[in-house]
């Protein structure tokens, strides 16, 4: 019987050359699962805005699977007992981190099901594949839940200096052609240690971290809540209401199989189960983009416009206050659309909003990056920087928009 060559190497335009280390791993990466993220964008809307960001969450996790790799060794080389089981759980948790994300990532998390984190159904897709997998990723389990004894592995996963942030800030920078979010991941991790448990930065990498923090913080604001991308999503979120609205009224839309059946069914926490969770894999970014090239031609006045814009490009204005906005403003701009087009103010509701957006470089209260100094002493990166703008960072900055139509819908 011929055997496939699972050991392959892949190419990667950030790392170079990135090897699957065994077969686990590589049936990992072919199984239906895990090649549907090849058809989810990693960053939402953003290509709107940065016309390189179409890298999708499978770039991603293979991204971060070798960023994991990479720790792995360091920490091996000072000293960190990992066994080949403890390796393997964490390359498999990295790896799977993200499998839960619904179409358009983040834009779509709570529009397609009703208040089911991509976290939650992450967890669901890596217990429906631990049975098939003969329960080969329990281990991987626990240490992505935070149940494992060793907490420093759980860190690596999720932390304020994990594995997913190391590779997205880099990987969202190089896409996007946005410099300042460029972290040097490989000189981080070569920096990392094991104390009590607990991971650590040795104080030699402590300006890198400083680098790390400032780069979150500019890309926050200059990528991930940029205005034009936050109104994209803001508009596709809305798409998804109204066709559950018209779809209530037994109006009938085009869709997929699959899109269809989140339009007819309300999906909380509670009904996600294994046959909600094989239609779920089966949805992607084209089921939306297809829908909405549909839906643009519709008889309803909030459906086709709403399609219209994000197809076209032709997005609502967005202004970004330090304030909030004045209610008499949002109920002017609402008054225009009404006498404009003789809709309802529940249709101009999906026009006119408000909202607010928060970036917090890093949280102090949680978990918080450990420096470890030569002297055996561990201090938060705050207390241990000299950069006085790292307390600024770990402070939340709100600001608030309003969204509104151009001159003509």
């Amino acid at each position: 019987m011929q055997t496939s060559n699972k050991l392959k190497i892949l190419n990667d335009p950030i790392y170079g050359f990135i090897t699957i280390p065994n077969s686990l791993i590589f049936d990992l990466i072919e199984h239906k699962y895990f090649q549907r993220l090849r058809r989810i964008t990693q960053m939402g809307m953003s290509y709107l805005v940065y016309p390189g960001a179409h890298h999708t969450r499978f770039h991603h996790a293979i991204g971060c699977m070798h960023l994991m790799q990479k720790a792995i060794q360091v920490l091996r080389f000072k000293g960190v007992e990992i066994s080949d089981e403890e390796e393997n759980a964490l390359l498999v948790a990295i790896l799977l981190h993200d499998i839960g994300h619904g179409p358009f990532s983040h834009a779509m998390e709570h529009s397609i099901v009703n208040g089911v984190s991509h976290e939650h159904i992450s967890m669901l897709f890596m217990e429906a594949l631990n049975a098939e997998f003969n329960n080969d990723l329990t281990l991987a389990i626990k240490i992505f839940k935070g149940e494992y004894h060793r907490k420093f592995m759980c860190q690596l996963i999720s932390s304020q200096i994990d594995m997913d942030r190391a590779d997205y800030l880099k990987r969202d920078s190089f896409y996007t052609g946005v410099a300042e979010g460029n972290i040097n991941s490989e000189r981080l991790i070569t920096m990392l240690n094991v104390k009590n448990d607990e991971l650590v930065v040795e104080d030699k990498g402590i300006y890198s971290v400083e680098k790390f923090l400032v780069a979150r913080r500019l890309m926050y604001w200059q990528v991930y809540l940029h205005k034009t991308s936050l109104s994209a999503e803001q508009l596709l979120i809305r798409v998804l209401k109204r066709a559950k609205e018209l779809t209530k009224k037994g109006i009938e839309l085009p869709a997929s199989k699959s899109l269809k059946y989140f339009l007819d069914n309300e999906i909380n926490i509670k009904d996600f189960s294994l046959e909600v969770l094989g239609t779920f894999s089966k949805l992607d970014d084209y089921d939306i983009v297809s829908a909405m090239k549909d839906w643009q031609y519709h008889d309803d006045f909030v459906l086709k416009n709403l399609c219209y814009m994000i197809i076209n490009r032709d997005l609502l204005k967005v202004k970004i206050k330090k304030k909030s906005i004045k209610p008499a403003l949002l109920l002017q701009h609402k008054k225009d659309l009404i006498e404009k087009y003789s809709i309802s103010e529940d249709e101009a509701d999906y026009f006119v909003f408000t909202g607010e957006i928060s970036n917090q470089a890093y949280t102090q209260k949680k978990q918080g990056i450990s420096i470890l100094h030569k002297n055996g002493k561990i201090e938060d990166i705050v207390k241990a920087s000299d950069q006085l703008n790292l307390k600024a960072l770990s402070k939340p900055v709100t600001k608030y928009y309003i969204c509104y139509p151009k001159e003509k819908l």
